[in-house]
């Protein structure tokens, strides 16, 4: 099995845009991070609100593409329109706030949920918002530090994907401290950052979001079936309705296993859409199809259909019926 932390070499990098107002060592960070062999993300544009911010230097001379675009005498709508415009236009699939003194709109978070992200120099949920080292300092605080985290239309207050703690020493001062939680804003941001958008390749991530939805099914209960997690309902003597498959007999997918009407179906299947579907070892014979989770844009939408198509196959019909009941309401 492959090491759950690591990016599948051969997996296609998300694209991130990054955000700046000024020197840019976060973006510099995740940079040259994303230079690395095995680096989950490319970093596809570098956008600005100051003209004279000096990392839009740096990653000219790195050869990044960038877009600048003043906010003064903009309403932020408009500008934030127009900034969102040039990353689309460079293809990104994720924003990467780094030191971007802007606060977004909502209507450009929502559009781009769970998409944005940001490095905050505080331990959140601790001192959102400015002044954060002198707040810690205040406090009388042992540590402070810094947090990526999702960004959301409230300030500084999404989903937490990682932190590092920084000790205050005696005789700190906000810039003293400022400069050591720097250093570790450098180490943090790559490394979180990275584990977000390369989540789709990690087989405990995409086995969790599986497990979640095969056990929302009624009476389901997990087994490990020939080395691999099944999901079987209708008690002890009940039927698998499902699978994971992690390169499982050799394949070089991550995938979910699950019942079709039979070899008919599936082989329909796999003509149409070949890069979702496939013809899983031992299990394809019986008409199981494979659907694949490591690729770029799975849609869960489709995975939730499938473990509940596969799971009314198998059913009792007791249970079937008090599904089909709740549908109804």
């Amino acid at each position: 099995m492959p090491d759950a932390g690591a990016s599948d070499p051969t997996a296609e990098k998300a694209r991130v845009a990054v955000f700046i107002s000024g020197s840019g060592t976060n973006m510099a960070a995740l940079l040259y991070a994303s230079r690395q062999p095995g680096s989950a993300y490319e970093i596809v544009l570098v956008v600005s609100n100051n003209p004279d911010a000096g990392g839009l230097k740096l990653a000219e001379a790195e050869g990044l593409p960038t877009f600048v675009l003043p906010h003064k005498g903009m309403a932020r709508d408009s500008h934030d329109a127009a900034m969102e415009q040039a990353a689309m236009d460079a293809g990104a699939e994720y924003i990467a706030l780094a030191g971007y003194m802007r606060i977004l709109g909502e209507a450009l978070v929502s559009r781009w949920t769970g998409r944005i992200v940001n490095i905050h120099p505080s331990l959140l949920p601790k001192y959102k918002g400015l002044d954060t080292h002198q707040r810690a300092l205040d406090a009388g605080d042992s540590h402070a530090g810094a947090t990526v985290h999702i960004v959301t239309s409230k300030l500084d207050d999404g989903e937490i994907l990682g932190q590092a703690k920084v000790a205050i020493i005696d005789g700190d001062t906000p810039e003293k401290l400022a400069a050591r939680v720097l250093i570790a804003e450098h180490q943090l941001y790559p490394r979180a950052l990275g584990a977000y958008v390369g989540r789709g390749q990690n087989p405990d991530w995409l086995l969790e979001r599986v497990r979640e939805l095969a056990l929302a099914l009624p009476e389901v209960h997990e087994r490990e079936s020939h080395g691999a997690p099944g999901w079987r309902t209708g008690g002890k003597s009940g039927k698998y309705f499902a699978y994971f498959s992690d390169h499982h007999h050799g394949e070089p997918h991550i995938a979910l296993l699950a019942k079709t009407s039979g070899t008919d179906e599936m082989a329909a299947l796999i003509e149409r859409d070949p890069e979702t579907f496939y013809r899983p070892a031992y299990y394809g014979a019986s008409g199981w199809i494979g659907i694949v989770l490591n690729r770029r844009g799975t849609d869960w939408n489709q995975v939730e259909h499938w473990l509940r198509r596969s799971w009314q196959s198998v059913a009792p019909k007791r249970l079937t019926k008090l599904l089909d009941t709740a549908d109804e309401f």
